[in-house]
């Protein structure tokens, strides 16, 4: 039986992968394609990513707008998620099953989750759909492995914390979301003598992707959709 539509008004978290479209899951198509709209942040924006990834099966479907502030306000951030879902309860109610798109995967960083927990405590049937995430597709693109044996691995958005605390974990280390502070911490692998053992992918599998084996040759390029990994050894 179509899971899709076995059940109306239901909400489903599509993870759509980075960036390239053939990395997304036969899973998160086929629900594309049964679900009645899909839900989308920046549409008609200058940068649509997850819009752009999923194009192909996007035509002909009815879409939301879903886009939300980039703000470091707390209070701000959860009106605007709140504001979403009193559109998404509307269609619900109306009977429709939604598709709202989101790059990754859902399960690491995104803001999606928020409107997630909002739904499912209005009493809304929602439902998440995994994803490639951008780390895993950074480090198949550089031909490396993020974890091996006993090794250990810590996933971070720059922003996070203080970089040196970060470093000073004994792991492999993700850098994601590195935005403004890619450049101190680039410096800061300088200092402490570990550029050598840094890498960055920018834009995985999008158009303007850019692949730095040794993140000491990126130069004055940065992204916030850069993820540099840094081996431990």
């Amino acid at each position: 039986m179509n899971e899709v539509f076995e059940v109306k008004g239901k909400l489903f978290g599509v993870s759509v992968g980075p960036g390239d479209p053939e990395l997304m899951t036969v899973k998160a198509i086929r629900t594309i394609r049964e679900c009645d709209v899909v839900a989308v942040p920046n549409i008609g924006h200058k940068r649509q990513t997850a819009y752009t990834i999923a194009a192909e099966y996007l035509e002909g479907k009815e879409l939301l707008d879903c886009s939300t502030p980039m703000t470091h306000d707390h209070a701000e951030a959860m009106a605007a998620y709140e504001r979403i879902a009193d559109d998404l309860c509307e269609l619900l109610d109306a009977g429709k099953s939604v598709a709202y798109l989101c790059l990754g995967d859902i399960g690491v960083y995104s803001t999606y989750i928020y409107i997630h927990e909002i739904m499912q405590d209005r009493g809304y049937d929602a439902v998440i759909i995994p994803g490639v995430t951008s780390f895993s597709a950074c480090a198949a693109r550089l031909g490396t492995a993020l974890c091996q044996g006993h090794e250990r691995m810590l996933v971070t958005p720059v922003m996070a914390r203080d970089v040196d605390e970060i470093l000073d974990v004994p792991a492999n280390k993700v850098f994601m979301k590195s935005g403004k502070r890619l450049f101190e911490l680039r410096d800061k692998l300088a200092e402490r003598g570990m550029l050598d053992r840094a890498s960055m992918v920018s834009n995985c599998g999008l158009s303007d992707e850019k692949v730095f084996e040794h993140l000491a040759d990126m130069g004055d390029t940065g992204d916030y959709f850069s993820v540099v990994i840094v081996k431990e050894a």
